[in-house]
Order: C-alpha cells, then sequence, then structure tokens
C-alpha cells in the first residue's frame, strides 16, 4: 500500500479506499491481509492479466489520439548478449527523442521470446536470428553479425588457432543453443575432435575461464561489455565465418507499430555506427 502510494502521489489511505471502492464493484475480495503484509487473492489472481490489457489499450488509445506526438508503451524483449550490449544504447538514443514513450522490458532466450512476439505478448524482441524461417506474421531486421573467434590466454597468442582447437583443452559454447552451433558446424567441417573440458551457455563465464587457463574457445565476438580483469586474446580463424547473427523480430500486426518503427529507426541508426571497422582482433579485452 505504501508503495502504491508513493508511485501515485497520494496517501496510502487514498490507495485502500480506492482498493475497496474497487472490490465492491467487483463483488470480490482482491487483496488479502496476512499479518503485516498482503497478497493477492484467487479471484485478484484472475482479472490481474485483463486489467494489465485494459490498462496497456488505453495507453494505445491516448497514443492513437495524439496522432502528432509519439506516445503509449511498448513491449520489449531482450536476450542476454543485447540486453547489456545493444539495448541500453538503443533505449538511450529512444529516450532522448520520445520521452512520451514508456519501454517495458522482458528477458528470455531467443527461442521463447520469438514465440512470445509471435503470440502478440511481445511487441518486438532483440534477439539471435532464428535457425527457421519467420512466420508471415512477424518480420525481422539484421543488426549485428558477430564471426567467430578463438579465445585463449595470451600465453598461446603466437600459436595457431586452428592448433590450439585441436591440442588444447575445449571450453565448448552451448551447442544445443542458437549461439552454439555454429562453432559445432565448424569444427565438424574441419573434422576437428576437440578435448572438451566444459560446455556452458554462458559467453562471460567462458572468457573468464579461459583467463583462468582451463581451456580455449571458440565463440562469437560478442558485443561488450566483456569482463573487467581479464587477460586473453581474440584470434582470427584463417576464414571469417559469422557465428551468429543479432537483431529485431517484431510482430507486423503490432497495434503499436507507431511506437515499433520509432525501435527500428533509433537500432537501425546505432548498427549503422557500429558497423564501422574496428581495430586489430587479437588483442585482449580488459
Amino acid at each position: 500500500m505504501a508503495a502504491a502510494a508513493r508511485v501515485l502521489n497520494i496517501s496510502a489511505s487514498a490507495v485502500a479506499q480506492q482498493l475497496h471502492a474497487l472490490e465492491r464493484e467487483m463483488g470480490a475480495p482482491l487483496l488479502l491481509r496476512v499479518g503485516r503484509t498482503m497478497r493477492m487473492t484467487e479471484q485478484g489472481a484472475r482479472v490481474l492479466a485483463p486489467a494489465r490489457k485494459l490498462l496497456r489499450d488505453a495507453t494505445d488509445l491516448r497514443g492513437i489520439a495524439q496522432e502528432g506526438e509519439v506516445t503509449g508503451e511498448l513491449w520489449l524483449g531482450a536476450c542476454t548478449t543485447p540486453l547489456t550490449g545493444l539495448l541500453p544504447d538503443i533505449l538511450a538514443g529512444v529516450s532522448k527523442t520520445f520521452p512520451q514513450v514508456n519501454i517495458h522490458i522482458q528477458s528470455g532466450n531467443s527461442a521463447q521470446l520469438f514465440v512470445d512476439v509471435e503470440a502478440g505478448k511481445l511487441d518486438a524482441a532483440l534477439v539471435l536470428e532464428a535457425p527457421y524461417p519467420l512466420p508471415k506474421t512477424c518480420d525481422w531486421l539484421l543488426l549485428r553479425e558477430e564471426p567467430l573467434i578463438v579465445l585463449a590466454p595470451r600465453a598461446l597468442a603466437d600459436r595457431d588457432p586452428l592448433d590450439l582447437l585441436r591440442e588444447e583443452p575445449l571450453i565448448r559454447y552451448d551447442r544445443n543453443q542458437w549461439g552454439g552451433r555454429s562453432a559445432e558446424v565448424y569444427l565438424n567441417e574441419l573434422g576437428i575432435v576437440p578435448r572438451e573440458r566444459f560446455e556452458l551457455n554462458a559467453l562471460n563465464a567462458i572468457a573468464m575461464m579461459v583467463d583462468r587457463g582451463l581451456g580455449v574457445s571458440i565463440v562469437p565476438d560478442w558485443t561488450p561489455p566483456w569482463p573487467e580483469g581479464i587477460d586473453i586474446v581474440r584470434l582470427q580463424l584463417p576464414e571469417r565465418r559469422i557465428g551468429r547473427r543479432i537483431g529485431i523480430v517484431w510482430s507486423r500486426s503490432s497495434v503499436r507499430m507507431r511506437l515499433v518503427t520509432v525501435l527500428l529507426q533509433e537500432s537501425a541508426r546505432l548498427s549503422a555506427i557500429g558497423s564501422k571497422p574496428s581495430a586489430r582482433r587479437d588483442e585482449a579485452r580488459p
């Protein structure tokens, strides 16, 4: 009650009065006090999702009515890498240009976020490119391509990257995830059977393990931030091979298409800036 009062800038007793009035109108208790805490009743849980949808629809109506001004709420998903590497800069640009747009962010893996966009639970999502054709109800904008690289301790910087994959213990990027399949395909094509030590779906953790001398890894050259304080090298492969592609998937039928367009424009602008040639690929990440 106190937290709701602070958000609404009214007294806690006023919040309680509004809640009681809503319960009388609904004909059912929505919250139940248990000691010094409150919990939702079964009836309250049933009406929560429809109530949230009503509020979203009301916000959408205001945005539609105010044709000259971009306002409203956008429901956006993001998987781990773009959540920290791409999304903050995109949101900064959108918020600066369109301060009346409120964005709700849901994190998750790419496969689930694709499902949520297709089902209309999310308007758009920053995800890895799907290994299957998109449904006709969705569209896709590529933002970044990440080539495969070999991560190695600095002491091994002068070694051939393919020899490292053959001879050193491998810390494998999870081959069951979308992002790890390309490395598996590349190793199979070259006939390299590595000495596997660990397999996990966490790029920052892989970089830390390489720094500790536990092995080498073949991973996509992902967007910073990287772990601080590590001393590793990023070695190019003999041929450029894309490890994964990151972009935005969105629903063509979204009623918030004006807001999705704003997101796409800012994302494309930043993607064009970030596509400029970068520095050497064999340098360590701090």
